[in-house]
């Protein structure tokens, strides 16, 4: 009993702490935020004339409405072709036990090793080759391969860990192979897609490198590339620089915490079949 109670005590601490690490950054950017714009605040110090117009003119300044309608149509791309495509494979490499597989999945593991940047300028003659440049589906076919490795090995973890047993009873009833993925395994799945579909949500919204490398206009990029539309007169306003940090990650922010309980559940179901 004192054991436990220590571990629950040490337990809150650490998550209290986390909590303040967490949370310290972004209420520091938020009071810099809400300093006049002519200013460069230190430390953290909550403004006596908090300056809430400082959001409209970075979102303004930054074209964020633009650039968030351009990220959407991206992410629309990625997100589903994505999930999609890795649900399958991690379906066929986790369940069916297909020959090869253990090679299969060895490729996938040895993708993960690649450094990004090292691809990004082969990666920009095979769009120019395919005629994609400077349109948002060379974005997304870009990041739809680079996420596969991840999204492969993350979905047949899942499919890894679901019992033998209810395959083998679907077969019994006759059931055909995608009968079983669509009616049983589909269901089972449903928190490990979420979760994934969190991250590449995450990770396509915040992409910044590849839109720059093979989008030209800059309002056809992603909305991580606003803050680029401050060089100017705005190049030394920290706040404007802050409210404008604030406008594009508060959608993110959004969404992760909407769908938190089903990333979670899908940690802890890997945790508990682990």
């Amino acid at each position: 009993m004192i054991g436990s109670r220590r571990e629950a005590i040490v337990g809150r601490i650490v998550l209290i702490v986390v909590l303040i690490v967490t949370i310290l950054p972004l209420v520091s950017m938020l009071s810099a935020a809400l300093q006049p714009a002519d200013r460069n605040p230190i430390g953290l110090t909550w403004p006596t004339d908090p300056q809430w117009i400082n959001f409209v003119t970075a979102f303004e300044t930054g074209h964020v409405l633009e650039l968030m309608v351009s990220s959407l149509g991206i992410v629309l791309i990625v997100v589903p072709a994505s999930v999609l495509i890795a649900t399958m494979a991690g379906y066929a490499l986790g369940n069916l036990r297909i020959p090869g597989n253990r090679f299969i999945l060895l490729a996938f593991v040895v993708g993960l090793t690649i450094p990004f940047e090292s691809l990004i300028i082969p990666i920009y003659y095979q769009m120019q080759g395919l005629g994609l440049l400077n349109t948002p589906w060379s974005v997304g076919f870009a990041l739809i391969g680079l996420f596969m490795p991840f999204s492969v090995a993350w979905m047949r973890a899942h499919f890894v860990g679901v019992p033998v047993e209810l395959s083998e009873a679907a077969r019994v009833d006759g059931a055909t192979v995608w009968q079983e993925f669509r009616r049983v395994q589909l269901p089972l799945a449903v928190p490990a897609i979420s979760a994934l579909s969190i991250l590449l949500f995450l990770w396509t919204w915040n992409q910044f490198i590849l839109p720059v490398v093979l989008i030209q206009d800059p309002l056809d990029r992603t909305v991580a590339g606003a803050l680029t539309f401050f060089q100017g007169q705005y190049y030394a306003s920290i706040p404007l620089l802050n409210a404008g940090a604030l406008i594009i990650i508060t959608p993110a922010i959004i969404v992760f915490l909407i769908f938190q309980r089903q990333f979670i559940r899908a940690l802890l179901q890997g945790a508990v079949k682990g």
